[in-house]
């Protein structure tokens, strides 16, 4: 049974500019409750992983946690601590979560690479693969990350769309289990897992997310994309936010930018964050190394992440199976350029993201 976005009271984004226009919703995310007994959640899913294949009718008397994510997504990536909490504090009280993994890249479609995300991050609980977008279009849902509740009954009674909202979120939790068993014995609800989820933390506007393929990229040289074909890019002048600026040889195909030969290449950016990330690929067997600068120096170990390597006094990062890769996280927020430089054929870059948020520590105000 499809659901329509009216039916269920999703908002339009063309049609409510609260929402937006982006189908990612970070920290600042929306919620919103449905009426008991109006909306019944459409049936779910062929494969699956953790689980044999679960049905809607299956789940009657049970409370349903529904996650929409991609295993890419950063914003789907923060959800996934409080997700997993939730599993194992209430999956003896009658809830059962679902993740439905909807990818937004073709390589995240393959259900090896699903399997890889799924172990990476530790999930135990049932997910459902979306390929082809099936539950997404039946949900007519329009956001990663998204969570919907579905009571006892089978009826939808909460969404939130984004990060945040986990207070809530677990307070609707417990509403729809005392719904089945009023006697059931509940937890207190979790205090933040993150200090930036804290009262205090304070999150910027960082820059937008930005795609390097031709289809949704923004490139700032002024010759623009090349489509689809390997060809010699060259920029020189200022360099705003919001853009990324191609150096060398390189293919733009629609969703990502590529490295097609072992001639030097550089993606250079300007952004205001405090962290940042890439999607990132080698289409070659033999994992590939990008090098990274910011503001034209080596990342120094006091701002590297885990993907981080160094030798011989350069930074960079080995790119394998395809994923989000952590570039920096500088702990407060600021403006810097970022290059990345290969030297290696069938180096793919997808699309960055960046996050702005700071515990009280670092909450300071920007500098101008």
């Amino acid at each position: 049974m499809a659901v329509s976005r009216k039916a269920i009271g999703i908002p339009h984004p063309a049609k409510n500019a609260e929402f937006g226009v982006s189908e990612k919703f970070g920290i600042l995310g929306k919620s919103m409750k449905v009426d008991k007994g109006t909306v019944r959640a459409p049936e779910i899913g062929r494969i699956w992983f953790n689980s044999p294949p679960l049905s809607m009718r299956q789940l009657r008397g049970r409370v349903a946690l529904v996650d929409f994510w991609d295993y890419t997504c950063v914003n789907c990536i923060r959800t996934l601590p409080y997700v997993k909490e939730w599993h194992a504090r209430y999956q003896d009280k009658g809830l059962t979560v679902i993740g439905i993994h909807t990818a937004e890249f073709l390589f995240a479609r393959y259900e090896s690479n699903v399997e890889r995300g799924i172990e990476e991050f530790g999930i135990e609980y049932p997910v459902v693969v979306d390929s082809n977008s099936e539950l997404w279009d039946a949900f007519a849902n329009r956001y990663w990350p998204t969570k919907y509740l579905i009571d006892g009954e089978g009826y939808l009674r909460y969404a939130h769309f984004g990060e945040g909202a986990y207070r809530e979120t677990e307070e609707t939790i417990q509403e729809l289990l005392r719904e089945i068993n009023p006697g059931v014995q509940l937890p207190p609800v979790m205090d933040p897992l993150r200090d930036t989820d804290a009262a205090g933390a304070v999150c910027y506007q960082p820059s937008a997310e930005l795609y390097l393929g031709h289809r949704r990229g923004r490139i700032g040289n002024k010759s623009g994309f090349v489509e689809d074909t390997s060809a010699q890019y060259s920029h020189t002048g200022e360099m705003k936010d919001g853009f990324f600026y191609a150096e060398g040889n390189w293919t733009a195909t629609g969703d990502h930018i590529e490295s097609p030969d072992e001639k030097e290449a550089k993606i250079t950016i300007r952004y205001s964050a405090a962290a940042v990330n890439l999607v990132m690929a080698s289409f070659n067997p033999q994992p590939r190394e990008v090098e990274i600068l910011q503001d034209g120096q080596s990342i120094p170990p006091a701002i590297a992440t885990r993907d981080w390597r160094f030798r011989d006094g350069r930074s960079y990062i080995q790119v394998a199976r395809p994923r989000m890769y952590s570039l920096v996280n500088n702990k407060t927020f600021g403006t810097h350029t970022l290059e990345l430089i290969t030297r290696q054929p069938e180096v793919a870059m997808f699309a960055f993201t960046f996050t702005s948020c700071l515990d009280r520590e670092f909450s300071e105000a920007p500098k101008a």
